[in-house]
């Protein structure tokens, strides 16, 4: 068994508590309200605006050592820069003022998941990036495809052009997840294999919350 495949093992129960969430499975089944909608696109810019941020502080936490990471790091910035964009691109073409979300800030789940994985970069590992890149580009690829069709369904028949980013962020995390898998498996250590194992199933539950956090507002 790779180390990718002991990490999908290890964090099944959380990642299943993370599809089970109610609102996630009406999305994908039913689609959303256009509000509804605009308020998920607002959390996703204010945890997607940090990636790059939160990718460069990893860099700079990792040793002399970490040379190969350090360099995976830096392709990751490079294919993650101006995601944040394609949202508040979609925010605005549901006819939501972006420039007040560029300047806001995201739910208090939003916050925590962003201060924890701070914290877990300056103060567990850098590596602890690693479980949170597993779960947001593992469930892009399993949900956003299927959520931006019922989604626009669900706006029929004059859909807004308002899926940039889950249609070709879930896309593109196809081809990230497998540079990921392939990533991970070049760790031979297990005190940092256990560390993205526990990172993960964090991350889980951190981003879980930013959907129970919308489903507890309805």
């Amino acid at each position: 068994m790779t180390f990718y495949q002991r990490l999908l093992s290890e964090t099944e129960t959380e990642r299943q508590n993370f599809q089970s969430i109610g609102l996630i499975q009406r999305a994908v089944e039913k689609g959303v309200t256009r509000e509804l909608y605009a308020k998920y696109l607002e959390q996703a810019y204010h945890h997607v605006r940090f990636t790059v941020p939160l990718l460069e502080l990893a860099i700079e936490n990792c040793t002399a050592d970490d040379t190969a990471y350090i360099n995976t790091l830096a392709e990751y910035v490079k294919e993650e820069s101006g995601h944040d964009e394609w949202i508040l691109d979609d925010i605005k073409a549901l006819g939501v003022d972006a420039q007040a979300v560029r300047h806001g800030q995201g739910g208090f789940a939003c916050r925590v998941m962003i201060a924890y994985a701070h914290y877990a970069i300056e103060h567990i590992s850098p590596y602890a990036l690693l479980g949170m890149v597993h779960v947001l580009e593992g469930m892009s690829v399993e949900l956003a495809q299927k959520a931006a069709g019922a989604i626009a369904a669900s706006f029929a028949p004059n859909p807004p052009n308002a899926f940039s980013y889950l249609t070709s962020h879930g896309a593109l995390d196809i081809e990230h997840v497998g540079f990921f898998e392939s990533t991970v498996n070049t760790i031979n250590d297990p005190k940092i294999e256990a560390i993205i194992i526990a990172a993960a199933k964090d991350f889980y539950i951190l981003f879980g919350n930013m959907f129970r956090e919308l489903e507890a507002a309805l």
